[in-house]
């Protein structure tokens, strides 16, 4: 019996959740209170973290990939929907920081307030960031859970700007204003690069792109027994929260039920290798012959 932890993994983002957004609320009152455009692109940047929580609860509770009848694909394609949101407002709050830096240099504007106070409060929020990082990560390799492991690896990103936004504030706290132009400019690239990393993960699979090279696919189905051709591959989807493979398959049977038998093995080989899947097979005649693996260029050697 195979245990079911998404409880435990949802537990565990909501708690998460709760304590990005209140890193996010502390960043974005300082950066406000401060006018440093480093700071409110640090928050910007903490955006992420929180969509990324939202994101991995909707992906265990709503992105379901069992079907039903007005989804037969399952419902996962939802969360790649909203990740596109995401990245389309970090490329904006990009653009909006970038604007700030170039009004600050040639037009003016408010000067950074500083405090220790300031100071203080930004090392209480590196210091949950840090928090959150190591606990979901610990708990993510428990559980086994990529959802938690990838949310983690992603808040140790937000460590280092952090730090580098403390590294600023300090420069500006003992006289140097302009670091904080400086620093800005770095941030806000990392936002963008925050944002073009959620695209690029999501994007491929809303345009249904290969999700498994067609030849790996190939050499699983021809290690099983009664497998004689394997050809016509296709698959989309995402490795790790679910792939959709195609494929025509010849065997060597006399009965439907053989066939049937070994199109069972294939599911479960490919099952095996590349979990979760949903499999279609088009059996052809025992003397069916074809070359072609996929669509496009590639043959069978």
């Amino acid at each position: 019996m195979v245990t079911d932890y998404r409880p435990q993994v949802r537990r565990v983002l909501v708690l998460t959740l709760l304590l990005n957004l209140f890193v996010l609320a502390l960043k974005a009152t300082l950066g406000l209170w401060t006018g440093s455009l480093s700071v409110i692109a640090d928050a910007l940047h903490s955006v992420t973290d929180s969509a990324s929580n939202v994101l991995g609860l909707v992906t265990s509770r709503l992105s379901s990939p069992q079907p039903d009848r007005d989804h037969p694909y399952g419902h996962q394609k939802f969360e790649a929907v909203g990740a596109i949101g995401i990245a389309a407002f970090l490329g904006v709050a990009c653009l909006e920081i970038l604007k700030g830096v170039v009004d600050r240099l040639f037009f003016g504007g408010r000067e950074v307030a500083m405090a220790s106070w300031v100071l203080w409060l930004m090392l209480v929020v590196l210091g949950v960031n840090i928090l959150v990082a190591f606990y979901e990560r610990r708990v993510g390799v428990k559980l086994g859970s990529k959802i938690l492991i990838a949310d983690a690896h992603h808040t140790m990103s937000d460590i280092w700007i952090t730090i580098t936004v403390i590294a600023g504030l300090i420069g500006v706290w003992v006289g140097y204003p302009w670091i904080d132009l400086v620093l800005a400019i770095p941030v806000a690239a990392l936002v963008f690069r925050s944002g073009w990393e959620v695209l690029r993960e999501n994007l491929p699979w809303l345009v249904d792109e290969t999700a498994i090279a067609p030849e790996a696919i190939h050499k699983a189905v021809m290690e099983v027994p009664g497998v004689l051709n394997c050809h016509d591959i296709a698959s989309r989807g995402l490795i790790g929260r679910q792939v959709f493979v195609e494929m025509h398959l010849v065997v060597e049977a006399k009965d439907v039920k053989t066939a049937h038998d070994i199109t069972e093995a294939v599911e479960e080989q490919l099952e095996k290798r590349f979990s979760p899947v949903r499999v279609m097979i088009h059996i052809e005649p025992p003397d069916y012959k074809s070359e072609q693996i996929s669509y496009g260029e590639g043959t069978i050697h």
